[in-house]
């Protein structure tokens, strides 16, 4: 006869959600919630009041008035006659490509402070560790504020270019101009453009869109190629000639495009009392580019130089014996592990990067919290619904910087069997 040799269970009761393992978890988290609700529904009630007591409401119609204030620089076309949506959207570009540019040259400058560091020459390692240990303790306010003063007050005005023996010349084969009004360089045009995008999507040239579809097209058709031949080599043992292949698929698509788009430089020249033509880069934006990329570039060489420490002597060493120089062994053998140790923390240094941009303010350069959080705030008294609005891009952002940078850390480390 079968018996049943488990105990009965305890019939539940009330205090089993204070006293009982198994349920005193869910009960603080139940209870949490509940008092996480009743207090935002008070302080949305509470905002709800106040703003009806003033003669407010909550409202995000200000948006399609009238901007009436000028934005330099922009990315896509605006007026002081457009909108605040639109001029919203113009500092989201600002910062956006502030906070890209930065991440690329301030890697650049952790990476290379990093590993230099580590290096056996002592003059250089003792000139990393007085880089690392200037910027990083030093506000990046104040860098900002430094870079562009120096850019302001040290270089030369555009007068200084005109005449037969001027004090100042241009660089770069006269194509590049670096005054106190910024830096001018050549800029791409088409003289057969593919047209104009729609004024919703900023009416910025097809071309240029062309330019990176064809080059997204290129380097997915080479990477085709390269893992064909990781195949062809794990099946046969030898590998087959791939670089002339690169070449084609990397150069051809996008000289064939520029050649039919008529594609020419436009360089800066000097008319009058400035330089016209060309891209102009603002000392606002120069200064908090370079500002941003050598202060975080200290914190991220940290980064670099203890992930590179985490890897055994032992690699190196056998590295070394295979007969590979201290360069290859670096770059092929020691950073792809350390990877996997630097770029956890990495992403937090882009977060920073991409909200430290909202320091622009104090050097005049207008990005998204010098315009939503600034002059539309000023102008409409919608501080509220600006303030929200900002909050919630930046939120978005940084989601999806971390998102991203996730991905490719999943991709990195280090994959146990």
């Amino acid at each position: 006869m079968a018996t049943n040799s488990s105990a009965p269970r305890e019939p539940f009761h009330l205090s089993m959600l204070i006293y009982d393992a198994r349920y005193r978890g869910w009960t603080v988290q139940v209870i949490t919630f509940c008092i996480l609700v009743i207090a935002a529904a008070w302080l949305v009630d509470n905002t709800i009041r106040n703003l009806a007591a003033l003669g407010k409401d909550f409202s995000f119609g200000f948006l399609w008035s009238t901007a009436g204030y000028d934005i330099a620089p922009h990315a896509i076309d605006y007026s002081s006659t457009s909108t605040h949506a639109r001029a919203a959207l113009v500092g989201l570009l600002n910062t956006l490509i502030v906070a890209a540019l930065a991440c690329v040259t301030a890697t650049f400058f952790g990476v290379l402070a990093g590993v230099l560091r580590l290096s056996d020459n002592w003059i250089v390692a003792r000139l990393m560790t007085v880089y690392v240990e200037c910027f990083r303790n030093i506000p990046a306010l104040l860098w900002i504020i430094v870079i562009a003063a120096v850019m302001s007050e040290a270089m030369p005005a555009p007068n200084a270019f005109r005449g037969e023996n001027p004090t100042a010349s241009m660089l770069f084969w006269n194509s590049v101009a670096v005054t106190n009004r910024g830096i001018y360089l050549p800029v791409p045009e088409f003289s057969r453009s593919l047209g104009q995008a729609p004024d919703a999507l900023g009416a910025f040239d097809l071309s240029y869109a062309a330019i990176l579809l064809v080059l997204v097209f290129s380097l997915l058709t080479r990477r085709i190629l390269i893992k064909h031949a990781h195949r062809v080599q794990s099946a046969t043992g030898e590998r087959p000639t791939t670089w002339w292949k690169s070449l084609t698929v990397l150069i051809l698509p996008l000289t064939v495009l520029l050649y039919a788009t008529g594609f020419h430089l436009d360089y800066p020249t000097l008319k009058g009392l400035n330089f016209t033509g060309g891209l102009q880069l603002r000392n606002a934006f120069i200064a908090l580019w370079i500002g941003l990329s050598v202060y975080t570039g200290a914190f991220i060489a940290e980064n670099v130089r203890s992930g590179i420490l985490a890897i055994s002597r032992g690699q190196t060493e056998a590295a070394h014996a295979l007969g590979l120089s201290s360069g290859r062994t670096m770059r092929l053998v020691i950073l792809p592990q350390a990877l996997r140790i630097i770029v956890p923390p990495l992403i937090s240094q882009y977060l920073n990067i991409t909200k430290n941009t909202s320091l622009g303010l104090a050097v005049g350069y207008m990005d998204l919290r010098s315009t939503l959080g600034g002059i539309t705030i000023n102008q409409t008294g919608r501080e509220l619904e600006g303030m929200l609005m900002m909050m919630l891009i930046y939120v978005a952002i940084s989601l999806t910087i971390s998102g991203a940078m996730n991905i490719y850390n999943n991709r990195v480390k280090l994959k146990e069997r």
